[in-house]
This record gives structure tokens, C-alpha cells and sequence, in this order.
């Protein structure tokens, strides 16, 4: 053979794509066999194939020094195959400090909330059937009694969410016509949602009027014409312009309204419907003191103050209620049963804010004394420090947030465990956490993983100190 044919013999040998094994080989390795019982053979080979894609890109970016064994490789099918029969919706402990959190699905529901849902799913029920009567009834029926107790107004219906709420509000009234708004209200929150595109998505006309830290009620009234079909006031829920400012109430804005026989909404977003400061809270528009000031519609969110589940709630006045509802549109955002279930069931304990305090998993957390949290964590760390070796444990004090656009300018007291200095580095620990079970969202904080205690469940505590021992195994 010669040099050059032998040079590139050992190339070819040295390879180190070369070494790894085909698809089907991979898929078939003896310790995979046991997912033949379990799964089609498409969704092995698909993992297979996704895991050998991976080891060549580690191999690209290791410069050809990233090597595995048959057994290593299948076994890191193995560990993608059980990750991904893992419910996609599984629990979570919530270590992060804020207690609505959208991207861990918002408020927790309480216990009543949970068996109104099991009895309401567990068999047929009267959705859309007044059982007096005999006769269809409107599924709004099961909340509407409850929401107008609780915030005085005439009338109550529900969509998916606030967003629906003004979009189908909007879309009923003002089609086609001005809406105004001040310039300072025009708010953008996540998931995409900024107050103009739905404005224009529900065709209605954007009038926006005044400056971003000053509207005046003559602002308003300048700019009401023929064309004008409602005034609109929205709760900037997610930020605060503070000093040189001013803004018009809702009062005024009623005032306004009555002149020019034009309907008054106000967005008021989270869905305080009682006053905030009797639990220790800070001051949140709520849903009654705006229908006494006159608002013909209050819109707000179900999962936010409320502590319910996803919804969107429009109270006012009986008129314009059943316009909505006859809007076609009504259809396609209307709740499910299992939402009414669990809204209904939330909406019983709203009537008394003690009792809202002691039952609602969010105001339970809201309200805990930092004396309780620090107990807790106390014993989360002795927990802890007994069973992990090589990491620093700590318990401090923190600051935690209602979150969800509510009280945006309110921190909360809270107390946090914070894990690291061992030899497994706050980027991996915090992975191994997310990707554990129970699964663990902390946050990263000066070379440790910080797990604030104000959103975590008492109930979860024994689960978190699991989850802390198995991600700090080396």
C-alpha cells in the first residue's frame, strides 16, 4: 500500500463520524429493548436518530474529540425516551418569588376550585340547560348571579381571557367607529398582546389622546365626534409613570360619558374585586368601586387577582351584556364547563377577603408572614445540609412579586434558600432542577440557585428538598 493510500486508510479509521453507529443499530441496542414494550419502533428510532444528531454536533464543536460507546448512546436514548413520557404539563414548584407566574400557568387553584372540576368533569351537567324550566339557559348563567353580588353590577358574562373581553366588547359597541383612550394607557404585555393590535383586530378605530404622562379629561372631550363609539380607560397593570403626571378617573371619565350618551369601559386587568389594602396589599382598581362610579363595562382576568382560572370576565350594565353575548363572536371565545366549575367555586370564597385569605392557594401565599416562610426554610436547609455534602446552604431575605401585571409597584417580604459552591455549577444545578421530578424554576443570584419560598406550597416542601438532594448528586 502506499503512503498516501495508507494515510488515508487510518483517516477513514480515525473518524470519528465514522465510529458511530447506524440509526437502526442504535435503536436496537439490547438496553433499549424494553421501550419495544412500551412504544412503536418510529418513535425509538426517532430518538435514536435525534441523540447521534446531537453527538455530531458535540463532535463538530469538540474538534473531533467527543466519542461514546454503544451502551453510553443508548443510554442517553433511554434518558430522552423517559423524558418525553413525562406529562409535557407536570408539576412544578414555583421558586421564583413571583406568585403569578404566566409561564407557570398563573394562580393555583384551591381545593374547592379542584372538586367543583372533578364533579363538573366527571359525568354530564347543566351547562346549557335551566333544570327549572326545561328550557336552553346560557352557560354565563352558572357565574352571573355570583360576579354581579360581588362587584353591583346588573349584568356578567365570560370569555377565554381579558384579552377576548375587550375584544369582543370593543367589537360589539364600536365597530367601525373611534374609540379613545389616553396616549399613557396604550399598554403592552406578554404573549404579544398590545392594546392597539386588539383595538384594530375587533374593528374599532384608535383615538388616542393626550401625552404619555399627562391626559386630561379635556383631552376626552376634544376629541368626541360623530364618529366616536365608546371612551375606554385601561389599568396600566405591568409598569407605573411616576412624577410629573396625571390621569383621569373613571369618575370624570362616567362624567363624560353621560354628556355625549357614549358607553364608558374600563379595563381594569388583574381583577381586584374587593379593596387590596384590607389583606395588606397595595391599592388595585377593583371591580365595584368603578361600576358605582358609573363604568357601563369592567373587564378583568380570572387567574390574576381573582385566583381563578383562566378567564375573561365583563360585568355592566344588562343591555349591553346581552349584545355581547348575541355578538356570533361569543361562540368562539365562550368558556368550557370546567372553567365555570372552577370559577364558580373561587367566586364563593371572594365574598369574605379573610376568607379569600385562608382558602385561595394565591392569597394563602400573598399573606404568609415572613415568620412562617422563615420556619419553613429553616428546616428546608437542616433538611438539606443533612443529606448533601460540599455545597453552601444559606436561608436570606428576599423579595418577591405578585406578578402578572398586579401591583407592579409592590415588593413582598420573603425569605429564600440559596444552594451553591458545590462542584456542580448554578447553571447545571438550575438545569438539573427544571429537569427533575418534582421539576424546580428558581432563579440565578451571585453564583447560587435561589429558591424563594412565597410561591412554594407548603405541601411541596418535602418534594423541593428531594429535588435539591437528587440535582446535587455529582
Amino acid at each position: 500500500m502506499s503512503k498516501e493510500k495508507h494515510r488515508l486508510a487510518n483517516s477513514v479509521d480515525v473518524n470519528p463520524y465514522r465510529r458511530l453507529p447506524s440509526v437502526n443499530e442504535l435503536a436496537d441496542a439490547p438496553a433499549l429493548a424494553h421501550w419495544a414494550q412500551r412504544l412503536r419502533r418510529e418513535r425509538v428510532v426517532a430518538a435514536a436518530r435525534q441523540v447521534l444528531a446531537q453527538c455530531r454536533q458535540e463532535i463538530t464543536v469538540e474538534n473531533g474529540q467527543a466519542s461514546a460507546s454503544l451502551e453510553q448512546l443508548a443510554s442517553r436514548v433511554d434518558r430522552h425516551l423517559e423524558q418525553i413520557q413525562r406529562p409535557y404539563l407536570q408539576e412544578v414548584i414555583n421558586g421564583t418569588g413571583i406568585l403569578i407566574h404566566t409561564g407557570l400557568g398563573r394562580a393555583p387553584l384551591s381545593s374547592r376550585a379542584l372538586d367543583a372540576i372533578k364533579q363538573a368533569s366527571s359525568g354530564y351537567t347543566a351547562l346549557e340547560l335551566n333544570l327549572a324550566s326545561g328550557e336552553r339557559g346560557q352557560r354565563a348563567d352558572i357565574v352571573r348571579e355570583q360576579l354581579c353580588a360581588l362587584t353591583g353590577a346588573e349584568s356578567a358574562t365570560v370569555v377565554n381571557n381579558n384579552s377576548a373581553a375587550l375584544l369582543i366588547t370593543l367589537g360589539t359597541l364600536a365597530a367601525a367607529k373611534q374609540v379613545i383612550v389616553s396616549r399613557g394607557e396604550l399598554i403592552e404585555i406578554g404573549g404579544s398582546f398590545r392594546l392597539p393590535d386588539v383595538m384594530a383586530a375587533s374593528g374599532a378605530q384608535l383615538r388616542e389622546v393626550g401625552t404619555t404622562n399627562k391626559t386630561r379629561a379635556a383631552d376626552y372631550a376634544g376629541a368626541i365626534n360623530e364618529s366616536t363609539g365608546a371612551l375606554l380607560k385601561v389599568h396600566p397593570s405591568n409598569y407605573q409613570i411616576t412624577g410629573y403626571t396625571q390621569s383621569v378617573s373613571i369618575d370624570d371619565l362616567v362624567a363624560l360619558g353621560r354628556k355625549h350618551n357614549l358607553p364608558v369601559i374600563h379595563d381594569i386587568g388583574s381583577g381586584a374585586l374587593f379593596d387590596m389594602t384590607t389583606l395588606g396589599l397595595g391599592n388595585e382598581p377593583d371591580a365595584r368601586t368603578s361600576i358605582d362610579a358609573g363604568a357601563d363595562l369592567v373587564l378583568f382576568s380570572g387567574d390574576k387577582l381573582i385566583g381563578g382560572p383562566q378567564a375573561g370576565v365583563i360585568v355592566g350594565l344588562r343591555t349591553i351584556i346581552e349584545q355581547i353575548e348575541r355578538n356570533p363572536l361569543m361562540r368562539a371565545l365562550r368558556v368550557d364547563k370546567l372553567t365555570l366549575a372552577a370559577l364558580s367555586a373561587t367566586l364563593e370564597a371572594l365574598g369574605n377577603p379573610q376568607q379569600a385569605a385562608s382558602e385561595l392557594p394565591l392569597w394563602m401565599m400573598a399573606t404568609a408572614s415572613t415568620e412562617e416562610l422563615r420556619r419553613r426554610a429553616e428546616h428546608i436547609a437542616a433538611e438539606l445540609r443533612s443529606r448533601t455534602t460540599g455545597f453552601r446552604i444559606d436561608v436570606t431575605s428576599t423579595t418577591a412579586f405578585l406578578g402578572g401585571g398586579s401591583l407592579p409597584g409592590q415588593a413582598l417580604e420573603s425569605v429564600a434558600i440559596t444552594v451553591g459552591g458545590g462542584q456542580v455549577s448554578e447553571d447545571a444545578l438550575a438545569r438539573r432542577l427544571r429537569m427533575g421530578s418534582p421539576a424546580v424554576v428558581g432563579r440565578l443570584q451571585s453564583s447560587c440557585v435561589v429558591i424563594d419560598l412565597r410561591a412554594v406550597l407548603p405541601r411541596q416542601d418535602e418534594g423541593l428538598v428531594g429535588a435539591l438532594v437528587a440535582a446535587s448528586q455529582v
